[in-house]
């Protein structure tokens, strides 16, 4: 292997797997990796069918800059536990129950380290950073400092934002709420899906490594009850007046060129919040951190500049 292929396709010496009960009893899968010498704690929240393995590259890069890492697989999907009796279904309820597990791992997280001097920062990714910028407006979380890497604040429907609503609203109406959006046969191909997340096909298919290792891991297409979910609290949290009042220290990294979120919305949020932003152009697909390295390393280097501001 080489070294970068090393970091991604073997799980971290140092590093932790464990089992955290949010207040209902629902379990979900977490992982830590602490720095030697911590400059602060990172939470790191990924987004829709993501694991916790697809970052073990990003995570090592963070920790090698003294930052101590956490994350966990969201409800319903990685190695915690699914919604559905068909686990291949991304299915989700109301994201208010995301939210509250966020709120309720934020603040055990928080309560696990007593040095206060230590700044705790949340990071989240496509469906990751919806979720954590609405648990700031909410009050459900406290960072010192929040980074969104090309958030889901906004979603772009094939049909369209009116007729792609119009049709999620028709099949939630009809019943199909827990069913996936696609079949298999009838999904986008793997060189489509490959192009709508990173130029970098080596990094795509470290996926695809991981789930073979792990079967139980992967996740299909998300059901039509998560697309309405998902639209209720995009436009939910676009409406919110407490958006406008959000005063944490935040860097957004936006892709223009992103086929699954919408970038014109993210930036028109980014505004809102007073978050720093850097754009990518039509070298970068939807995730960021994982593209080839002239992009990859960009958004690592806006991280790593803010986080330092951070920590100072």
């Amino acid at each position: 292997m080489t070294d970068t292929l090393s970091l991604r396709r073997s799980f971290p010496a140092a590093a932790t797997l464990s089992r955290w009960h949010a207040p209902d009893g629902w379990e979900h899968r977490r992982f830590d990796w602490a720095a030697r010498a911590p400059r602060g704690r990172l939470l790191f929240q990924t987004g829709r069918a993501d694991v916790i393995e697809k970052y073990l590259e990003v995570f090592a890069h963070l920790v090698g800059r003294g930052w101590s890492v956490t994350a966990f697989d969201w409800r319903g999907q990685g190695g915690s536990g699914r919604l559905l009796a068909d686990r291949h279904v991304g299915h989700g309820g109301n994201f208010s129950i995301l939210v509250e597990d966020l709120r309720a791992f934020w603040a055990a997280w928080r309560a696990e380290h007593s040095a206060g001097d230590l700044p705790h920062v949340l990071l989240g990714h496509s469906m990751g950073g919806h979720l954590a910028l609405r648990a700031v407006v909410e009050g459900a979380v406290d960072p010192q400092a929040l980074i969104l890497v090309a958030p889901m604040l906004g979603l772009r429907l094939p049909t369209g934002a009116l007729l792609g609503s119009g049709i999620i609203g028709l099949m939630n109406a009809l019943g199909r709420a827990e069913r996936g959006i696609w079949e298999a046969k009838d999904g986008p191909g793997h060189h489509t899906r490959q192009r709508n997340l990173t130029h970098d096909v080596e990094r795509f298919e470290d996926e695809g490594y991981w789930y073979d290792q792990q079967p139980d891991l992967a996740l299909g297409p998300p059901s039509w009850g998560w697309l309405a979910s998902a639209l209720r609290s995009i436009r939910a949290l676009g409406r919110d007046p407490r958006l406008d009042r959000v005063s944490v220290r935040s860097l957004m990294l936006v892709a223009d060129a992103d086929r699954l979120v919408d970038p014109k919305t993210a930036t028109a949020i980014a505004a809102r919040i007073g978050a720093r932003v850097e754009r990518f152009g039509p070298e970068a697909a939807h995730e960021l951190l994982r593209e080839v390295d002239p992009v990859r390393l960009r958004a690592l280097a806006a991280i790593d500049a803010f986080l330092d501001g951070v920590a100072a």
